[in-house]
């Protein structure tokens, strides 16, 4: 698969993003297709509360354009209610739902709760899951504790091709440039106050300098802004797209 850089938000159903990126009178069930006629991917938040029907995926594959791709969350049933453990009816109740959309997905993204220590039996447990029954997908780990961060566990990480999330949160959550796979994934919640601050221009070309490298080293870069109140996502994600050409 050839290298690219992908930059979009994370979600697309922003009641706030009315009159700031959607046109007053466009109906909700239009905006899809219009975020779509900006970016060319997504993440899609809704999945870790509670599981689409496959015919809404259907839907929301209807209404993007050849080449567009989302980026599904696992259920919080998975990671936050049983902490990882006996993934195996997660992964099927959830990968029933995506089907629909295989062909459209980029990584799926397994992010973890604060409080999830690292476990190398367990999360060895999830990622054979993940080559065996799932080799056709991608999965981005967004961990939350340090001890994530640790040889052992990045090691794992690499041995099975799972990519580590680099998520940028100020000090929020832990945060280190690790590469584990081909893919790399990254988020940005906002560098001040979360979710609710934008990125400045210096931030933003560092981290343009960073696609450039990582793709000239043959990574594809999958970047989400995640920083959705003012619109600050639709903004910078816009700025970066720039900077990365």
């Amino acid at each position: 698969m050839k290298a690219e850089i992908h930059i979009g938000t994370s979600g697309w159903s922003y009641k706030h993003w009315r009159n700031i990126f959607y046109p007053e009178g466009l109906k909700t069930t239009d905006w899809l297709k219009f975020y779509a006629q900006h970016f060319n991917i997504t993440e899609l938040n809704t999945s870790f509360y509670h599981l689409p029907k496959p015919e809404t995926t259907k839907g929301w594959a209807k209404k993007v354009p050849h080449g567009f791709m989302f980026c599904p969350k696992m259920s919080r049933y998975l990671t936050h209610m049983k902490k990882l453990n006996d993934p195996e009816e997660s992964f099927e109740q959830f990968f029933d739902v995506f089907t629909p959309l295989k062909r459209k997905l980029g990584p799926v993204l397994i992010q973890l709760p604060p409080s999830l220590h690292f476990h190398a039996d367990k999360a060895e447990h999830l990622y054979k899951l993940c080559k065996k029954k799932y080799a056709y997908y991608k999965f981005a780990m967004e961990v939350r504790h340090q001890t994530w961060l640790e040889k052992e566990s990045l090691d794992l990480m690499k041995h099975y091709n799972i990519t580590f999330v680099i998520a940028q949160s100020g000090t929020r959550f832990p945060y280190a440039e690790n590469v584990t796979a081909e893919h790399i994934y990254v988020r940005f919640h906002g560098p001040q106050q979360l979710y609710a601050s934008s990125y400045s221009e210096e931030q933003l070309r560092n981290f343009a300098g960073l696609f450039k490298q990582w793709k000239k080293d043959g990574h594809s870069v999958w970047a989400f802004f995640n920083n959705d109140v003012f619109g600050y996502a639709i903004v910078n994600a816009n700025q970066l797209i720039e900077m990365c050409k």
